[in-house]
């Protein structure tokens, strides 16, 4: 499968249904960035609790994530963007505005956030755990480079399980909304798992204590989908 068929397979979970249960199953039913939906979330917002508070779920995914999709379809009206691939944009986005950089990334990284967790834990399938055991030396290696990322990204950001073009795995981090995928990342590559560690994510909870927020992450997260996501983008 091609990098453009993995996006169009996982980016976008807007329709589908149950959200977690097409992605589980590779996202055969979901649609395409191409239309550019506003996903579903989900789960409730007090489904991550006691890891993730109602109250900052709800205003993360109302007020950020949607405001996010609503300046970039604001500032992508009238133009070929509406009907592109988000990743294609992201390729040459060193050519686009600031506020199509910003927001594409804010709409496009807080959907793979949400995918990224799940109230139900399930265990790292055995063709990840390898896969992150090749190219880290251990899992607990990985826990430890993914989570130094996090809790050391300056200011706002994300850190990042991604898939390079050699196929190996790697940890990165981007600020603001940035992700692999742009051509401005110093590390480029096909994200399969995503922490966002701007401060509307949890100071709400955690106030200034980041690194217990990032600790915390792996309690939610859906290894189901990460796998899957990591066989989308070999393929």
């Amino acid at each position: 499968m091609k990098r453009r068929n993995f996006i169009t397979a996982i980016g976008t979970v807007a329709v589908a249904s149950p959200f977690i249960g097409a992605l589980s199953s590779c996202a055969a039913e979901s649609k395409t960035f191409e239309g550019h939906k506003f996903p579903d979330l989900g789960y409730d917002f007090n489904a991550l609790e006691p890891y993730i508070d109602a109250q900052t779920m709800e205003l993360h995914y109302t007020k950020h994530h949607q405001g996010y999709f609503n300046n970039f379809m604001k500032a992508a009206d009238g133009t070929e963007m509406l009907e592109t691939p988000l990743e294609k944009i992201f390729a040459t986005i060193s050519q686009q505005s600031e506020t199509i950089r910003n927001n594409g990334g804010g709409f496009y990284n807080h959907t793979l956030f949400w995918e990224n967790m799940t109230p139900s834990p399930t265990e790292i399938a055995v063709e990840l755990k390898q896969a992150i055991e090749n190219d880290f030396g251990s899992f607990d290696a990985f826990k430890d480079k993914f989570g130094t990322a996090a809790k050391t990204r300056f200011g706002s950001g994300w850190a990042w399980l991604a898939v390079g073009t050699d196929g190996k795995l790697f940890v990165t981090s981007t600020p603001n909304q940035d992700n692999p995928l742009m051509d401005v990342a110093g590390e480029k590559g096909t994200p399969i798992l995503g922490l966002d560690v701007w401060e509307h994510a949890y100071y709400l909870h955690y106030q200034n204590r980041r690194a217990e927020y990032v600790d915390n992450f792996w309690n939610i997260v859906n290894w189901e989908v990460v796998k899957n996501r990591l066989v989308l983008a070999k393929a």
